[in-house]
Formats: structure tokens, sequence, C-alpha cells
């Protein structure tokens, strides 16, 4: 039975439990995790030790057949979304390019079939992903939603929109894509999400929201030059550019270092963000996951891997919230002509990109990437004055992201530029030399020295003058 205050929830590729941070004490109750990598399960395992950690999702649809686990009212997952075939799909063949995704399907099927013979409602699925899943060339997000419509035939447009719906002959999709820095995060993290559920749940009222005007408000500026616990911060823009989990380890090279945004500037000395502050970042509790022995990579390849908690917070809330029907999408609405996706038999699919939209009752529908009632975040509350020294950027640091600028001629925040230069000037060229050395170059460093190396051997005793 669905109903607000108790909504039963699965969680397939858990990592560190966003979802569960978002939910709390709104109506969730988590009834099972599916987690396979260490460093998230052993905080999964410290953090909540009553809910059980499922481990290999791939074992969850036999689990769910034979009644070994719970059937829940939600299911929700972010699995990689890899080509995969619908007609292989359908005829259970196993793809290793899209296997988690085929699972991930199989399991909702196995969940509804065991629902339905116990007389509960269809599942309903929440699923987030990146922006880029739309553009993948094999149409892989076309093969997963078509599959879970129950189409017989996989949807398949010229550009999967931004947002949109599809009323398929066995589920109601919606999706979505927004940005957590309308959410109250200063941290630009554009990603999809999709709700999806049976034929008498209508997701779109949950993802899109109606509104009454048609200019929204624009991010704000703060200051980027600030004082905090009697210490001078500088940042180089008012939110940072999406956190990656290789953030702290193979990160230097990236637009990211180039733009500033997710450096800091401590009283003249430049560093990354710390784990502290990427949670923050985030949205999650304060050390939510230092846990005794995790090394800092470990943390910011998890809070990295996750999700923007705020973002997930507000979709839970309109879950709960969720009463039917508000408003309507069909054919007869003059606004969405020439929104029509494909042409498939039994299906009305919808592209909401460009919004709002405008029905002809007058209503307009907010489907873009920030919700009516836009939070602006501040750097100035993320940074922690007690960052530790190994994060800091060295002057050989800072040489070698001027190096790899000029190698492949990169634009450069003009600020950032002037600080990197500042700060490798504290060092001699011999010194910030002998030590790059210790570390090996990249190849376009390789390919230039090569090159450099071979102009001077081609030299003949006659082109010296």
């Amino acid at each position: 039975m669905w109903t607000m205050s108790n909504i039963t929830v699965g969680s397939i590729c858990s990592g560190i439990e966003a979802a569960s941070v978002a939910w709390k004490d709104i109506g969730f109750d988590f009834r099972w995790f599916s987690e396979i990598n260490g460093f998230p399960s052993k905080l999964l395992k410290s953090k909540y030790p009553d809910i059980p950690n499922l481990g290999d999702m791939c074992e969850i649809p036999s689990k769910l057949g034979l009644g070994i686990v719970e059937t829940p009212d939600l299911i929700c997952g972010g699995t990689p979304c890899q080509a995969f075939s619908l007609a292989g799909w359908k005829k259970g063949l196993e793809d290793d390019r899209g296997n988690l995704t085929l699972k991930f399907v199989d399991i909702i099927e196995e969940n509804d079939a065991a629902r339905e013979r116990n007389g509960c409602t269809a599942t309903k699925i929440f699923w987030e992903n990146v922006e880029g899943v739309l553009n993948d060339k094999t149409n892989a997000f076309g093969c997963f939603v078509s599959s879970l419509a129950g189409l017989k035939n996989e949807l398949s447009p010229s550009k999967w929109p931004v947002a949109g719906i599809i009323h398929g002959p066995k589920r109601n999709i919606a999706w979505r894509v927004l940005d957590a820095k309308y959410f109250g995060l200063p941290h630009q993290r554009r990603r999809l999400y999709l709700l999806a559920g049976g034929k008498d749940f209508f997701p779109e009222q949950i993802l899109f929201e109606s509104c009454s005007r048609n200019d929204f408000v624009s991010y704000g500026n703060p200051s980027l030059v600030f004082n905090k616990g009697g210490q001078t911060f500088e940042v180089f823009r008012s939110y940072t550019d999406c956190l990656y989990s290789a953030y702290g380890t193979k990160w230097n090279g990236n637009a990211a270092a180039y733009n500033g945004s997710l450096f800091v500037v401590q009283n003249g000395r430049l560093r990354r963000f710390t784990p502290l502050e990427c949670e923050r970042l985030m949205g999650f509790p304060d050390n939510y996951t230092e846990l005794a022995g995790a090394k800092p990579t470990n943390r910011y390849q998890a809070v990295g891997n996750s999700w923007a908690v705020p973002v997930v917070r507000w979709l839970g809330e309109r879950i709960t919230n969720y009463s039917g029907d508000a408003f309507r999408f069909d054919e007869s609405q003059f606004g969405l002509l020439g929104r029509q996706i494909g042409q498939e038999k039994g299906c009305f699919a919808l592209d909401l990109s460009n919004g709002p939209i405008n029905l002809h009752d007058g209503a307009m529908i907010n489907c873009s990437e920030r919700p009516e009632q836009v939070q602006c975040g501040n750097l100035f509350d993320v940074i922690d004055v007690n960052a530790d020294e190994n994060f800091y950027i060295t002057p050989t640091g800072c040489k070698g992201i001027l190096r790899r600028k000029d190698e492949r001629q990169l634009s450069i925040n003009s600020r950032l530029e002037s600080v990197l230069k500042s700060i490798s000037s504290i060092w001699s060229d011999e010194k910030i030399e002998s030590l790059s050395r210790k570390q090996t170059r990249g190849r376009f460093s390789l390919n230039i020295e090569r090159e450099r190396s071979e102009r001077e051997s081609s030299y003949s005793l006659f082109d010296i003058g």
C-alpha cells in the first residue's frame, strides 16, 4: 500500500546513500541496500547497521522471486546506462556493456511480479544519471526507457530532450535534468532524474511544476574574496564545477583546473577543497564519510560518485505529497503540438525541453533545470578554515598546471593564472624541474619532449653558427 507516511525503499548501487540522508524523517523506510565497493559498504555498515546490504545487484531478481527479500514500494538507483539491445533484453541475453542496466530493469520486473501476487501496486522507480546519457551514440537511454515503458520497439529520436514523458503500455515515465546549484548548493551539477511507475501513476506531476511566470531568477554573485575565522579566502567563481570521483587524484588536468572553480586561495596559498568541503558541496552532514582508516581518496571518490542531497530531498518531498493528476499532458493540448517523440503504437511520448510549457487552459509548466523556488548557495558556508597541509598545491604543482595549459593551448582564468605564477615563482625553475621529474609525465609533455629531442638530434655541424 502506497502511503505518504511509510514508503518502503530498496536501493540499488547505493554508494554512500545520499537518498537515505535526503529522505530521512519524511516518510521513507529503507529496507535494503545493494553495494559491492569496499569503502561505501563499510560506511553503510557503520551508518545504517540495521539495514541489510544485499551486495551484488545481479542476485536480487532471484531473491525477490524466491521471497528472500522484501518487495519495496519504491526502488532507487543510479546504474551505468551503457548500450544494450532491447531485443536482447526481451530474449534474456547477457550483454556485458549494459548488464547493470539490464539487471536494474530485471529487478523492477521481478519486484512488480511479486507485488502483483501480493495484491500491491506497481513499483515506483527513482533513477539518477549523468546528463550525457541522453547523448549516448548507442541510444542507451532509449533502450532503457523503452523497456521500462513496455514498448515492442525502442524509441530513437535524433536527440533525447533534457525533459520529457513517456506513457507506455506498461509504465508511465518522466525525466528532467536538474542543476544542484539552484537547490542551495554552490555547485554546478546537472543530473538526469527519472521517475516511473504503473499506469495509474503520473510521475510528471512530481518532476514538473506549475508556474505563473516565464522569467527565472538568475544565480547570485557573492563576493569572491572574504574573511572567515580570521583568515582570508578567495575563490574564482560563485559556484564550483561538478565534483568528479577523481578529484584530488588525477584531477589537475581537467577543465575545472583552468577555470579555477575547484580551487581555493587561503591566506595567499592555493589548495583543493577538502573532503569535508566536498561533503558540504553535495549537501551531506559534516564528516559523513570520515571513517576510521579512511583515506582522502576514498572520501573524494565516494562523494564524487554520489547524489546532490538537496535535489533528492526536494524530489522526495514531492513524492510524498503526490496526490494524482494535477495537470494533464495529452494530444489535445495545443501547446504540445510538434513535441511528440516517435510514432510507436500505444505510446504517448513528449519532448518537454525549452520550457516553460504553455498549455491551452492557461497553465504553465516548469520543466527547466531550475525549480520554481531557486535557492543559491554560498561558498563562504562551504569553506573549512582548518584545511590540512596535504591539500595545498606546491609550487611544483602550480608550475605543472601552467605547463599543461601552455602545452595544450588552453584558456585559463586570468586571476588563477596570476596566483599560479606567484606561487610557482617561490621556487627556482631548477628546483621545480628536479622535483617534477620524480613524477611520470603525461602524454602531452612526453610528445613535446620527444619532438624537441628529434629536432636537436637532426642538427648538423653546419646548422650551428
